[in-house]
């Protein structure tokens, strides 16, 4: 049962439904996460907005997905981690991908550096060392690409917290924790 209210779309009025009126049209569906920040216009506003921005941005799709599997994992938001599960894998991303991301892990090296750096972000709350920064370039990741995988690190903060905080009813296939996906 979810600790915050999610926001029934036939219920919804003013700049709330319009917002969720646009997701519908674009998903085909409002999943509840989206509903949650719909009590709040501003903050699903925010959220669209810089997922929208990120979406047109330099850093490739299935690179997105495997940033948000690793924050995700990192932050323990079973919702996300079942939400970017499908989506990743709608992105391109096999099965062992998927798993590889939430280990922080990707077999190409540079995904594997930029899961790396938002990781080191994440643990650092921003405060990466030089030493992690050329890491990342030697990569072959420029400033605003860096500053891409920063933005993607707060944009998993922002649905990972509202998720745990609310406790949002996942309503993606759910995926089994790591330990149960190495048996």
């Amino acid at each position: 049962m979810s600790r915050l209210q999610a926001l029934d779309p036939a219920q919804a009025t003013g700049k709330s439904k319009t917002l969720l009126d646009g997701v519908a049209k674009k998903l085909g569906g409002v999943p509840n996460l989206v509903r949650t920040m719909a009590t709040s216009p501003a903050v699903l506003e925010g959220y669209l907005g810089l997922s929208g921005a990120l979406g047109a941005g330099r850093l490739p799709a299935k690179l997105r997905e495997q940033l948000a599997l690793a924050i995700a994992e990192e932050n323990a938001c079973d919702y996300c981690l079942a939400a970017h599960s499908l989506l990743g894998k709608n992105a391109g991303l096999a099965d062992g991908d998927v798993v590889a991301a939430r280990r922080g892990e990707a077999s190409d090296p540079r995904a594997r550096a930029a899961i790396r750096f938002a990781l080191a972000v994440v643990a650092s709350r921003g405060a990466v060392d030089d030493a992690e920064l050329e890491r990342v370039r030697g990569a072959g990741f420029g400033d605003g690409e860096i500053a891409e995988i920063v933005a993607h690190v707060a944009l998993s903060a922002l649905t990972n917290y509202l998720n745990r905080v609310a406790q949002t009813e996942v309503d993606f296939p759910k995926v089994p924790a790591l330990a149960d996906e190495a048996a």
